[in-house]
């Protein structure tokens, strides 16, 4: 696996981790820079990472939040 896959890798889990950790938690793509100091650029492809497997959904107010299993 390359570095940046890694990185991806890594920070993916980690923004897993901290939802599964704070229930209720819904930030937009900005507040999740700032939360984890994220370049935009990895924070875009951590949210669509995350999306794409199903773990966050985006909101109607543009804030992502974990998709349970009540919807």
């Amino acid at each position: 696996m390359i570095v940046a896959e890694r990185v991806v890798v890594e920070w993916t889990e980690r923004v897993r981790s901290e939802y599964l950790e704070m229930p209720g938690l819904n930030l937009t793509r900005s507040q999740m820079c700032r939360f984890w100091l994220l370049d935009p650029s990895l924070c875009d492809t951590v949210v669509e990472t995350l999306v794409a497997s199903g773990f966050l959904r985006r909101c109607a107010d543009n804030t992502y939040a974990r998709v349970t299993s009540g919807g």
